[in-house]
């Protein structure tokens, strides 16, 4: 590990000075390259290089305490244990960031709602599950925009598409991908029995416009009017728009809004997001040791959570933790997030800890 921190410690000073030589400067496609791994480098590297500092201060304290002078031995005895305790939880922090996604830091994603089995119950269920995740962006200050929704008749939604942003909000939201699954007596049902249904949630990190390369040639346009639960709500005017990838096959369309440009754009943002996700999916596979263990392969079939309406109870069955229903759903479920997290980090030690040693990086 300390052979791959030196090694993007040394990548991320060659770019600094790369981005300050004059012939960089004035080549914008090589400083944007430049400054987009910089970028991705500065939190690991700034933290490696603090680290390395107390090092050093560790190592002088610890040199001192061996030396003749007494006061200075009483001064390095005093100030050594908490510069030790800082230098251990510096070393906590960088192997967390060794051993995350990559992605983990990314302040934009998209959260894709679907309705599964269930019929019309599956459909507002995905309402309450898209109530939830914007009564917890507004409590962890996350922004939450419709890209694009499908009513139905009772209120529900066949699907939604939201960009999220905020602060590490891939980071928060990253393990909701998935099957959830609901217990509960439906609104339609006149006889009080419980029902099971199911929609799943896709979390998927939004890349920036420089990281995929995308043209009017590589997509196919389809304009048509939006559909909806019927009367007004149903534009008249050809303004959704569907693109097809034509490489792919992906297909994304978006209707929310009543301009076709503002419908496009936020189509060409999904459609982004997709492409990324089907690179980062055929490099997953590439990796014959990557990590399924505690949280799961991610898989959007996969069942993670059950929410029990009549226990009050939600269960992720991936830690095998309960929370208290009508609170999550209420807001709070950084509760549960935060959960996922502690064990998702301790997987993720005891899979670095168990892996063979990396090999550097290769110098540029």
């Amino acid at each position: 590990m300390r052979d791959l921190l030196d090694t993007k410690l040394a990548r991320f000073e060659e770019l600094e000075r790369a981005m300050a030589d004059p012939a960089v400067l004035a080549d914008g496609q090589r400083l944007s390259a430049a400054a987009r791994e910089h970028g991705s480098l500065a939190r690991l590297a700034l933290k490696y290089r603090h680290f390395v500092a107390l090092e050093r201060q560790v190592a002088d304290l610890e040199e001192m305490g061996r030396g003749d002078d007494h006061d200075l031995r009483a001064l390095a005895g005093a100030e050594l244990p908490e510069l030790e305790a800082r230098r251990e939880a510096e070393w906590e922090e960088l192997t967390d960031l060794c051993s995350d996604d990559g992605d983990a830091d990314r302040t934009r994603c998209i959260v894709e709602l679907r309705a599964g089995t269930g019929g019309d119950e599956a459909a507002l269920f995905v309402r309450d599950l898209f109530e939830m995740y914007r009564r917890y962006g507004a409590e962890a200050g996350l922004d939450f925009e419709v890209l694009d929704a499908s009513p139905t008749e009772l209120g529900g939604f066949k699907e939604v598409v939201l960009g999220a942003s905020g602060d590490g909000v891939y980071r928060r939201l990253r393990h909701e991908s998935g099957g959830h699954r609901v217990q509960r007596v439906p609104d339609t049902e006149t006889k009080g029995r419980i029902h099971t249904s199911a929609a799943t949630v896709a979390v998927l990190p939004e890349p920036e416009d420089v990281e995929v390369s995308l043209s009017p040639e590589d997509y196919r346009k389809d304009l048509f009017c939006a559909s909806g639960p019927g009367g007004q709500h149903v534009n008249k005017t050809a303004s959704a728009v569907r693109l097809t990838h034509l490489a792919t096959g992906i297909v994304v369309q978006c209707q929310d809004e009543k301009s076709q440009h503002k419908n496009l754009a936020k189509a060409l943002r999904v459609l982004k997001t997709r492409l990324y996700e089907h690179e980062r999916q055929i490099e997953h596979e590439k990796r014959s040791s990557e990590r399924k263990g505690l949280v799961g392969s991610g898989d959007r079939s996969q069942r993670i959570r059950t929410y029990n309406f009549p226990q009050n109870r939600l269960t992720d069955h991936r830690i095998n933790e309960s929370f208290t229903l009508d609170q999550v759903m209420a807001g709070r479920l950084g509760l549960v997030i935060d959960a996922i997290e502690r064990n998702a980090r301790e997987a993720r030690k005891q899979d670095m800890a168990s892996a063979p040693r990396a090999a550097p990086m290769e110098p540029r």
